[in-house]
């Protein structure tokens, strides 16, 4: 059984920053952000599997930086130049399998989830 649990989010100004926290109880293999704003779908932000390959949504893409550290089981998602478009509801979510680097921003191939932690980005 995975569990995952998120901390980090908050209301910042356009332009700034956070670091969201996901810590990880388990084995997994890739691991990702979502994002999900109110009327809308849930998108692929960013997802990494085993600290080597990674993806990014063309939309955070050199803005925000996803990394693992193993040894504290805690998945990270550093979010820099936030826009109001940003604001959304951040999921942690995880796969126990080999999912390929093209299904790693799909939500529907990830089997466990945390909460959420809220992200408001202010102009």
């Amino acid at each position: 059984q995975v569990q995952l649990v998120e901390s980090g989010g908050g209301s910042v100004q356009a332009g700034g920053s956070l670091r969201l926290s996901c810590a990880v109880s388990g084995d997994t293999y890739w691991m990702g952000w979502f994002r999900q704003a109110p009327g809308k779908e849930r998108e692929g932000v960013a997802a990494i599997a085993r600290t080597t390959t990674i993806r990014y949504a063309d939309s955070v893409r050199g803005r925000f930086a996803i990394s693992q550290d193993s040894a504290k089981k805690t998945l990270y998602l550093q979010m820099n130049s936030l826009q109001p478009e940003d604001t959304a509801m951040y999921y942690c979510a995880a796969a126990r399998s080999n999912l390929g680097s093209p299904w790693s921003l799909s939500a529907n191939m990830y089997n466990y989830w945390g909460q959420g932690t809220q992200v408001t980005v202010s102009s």
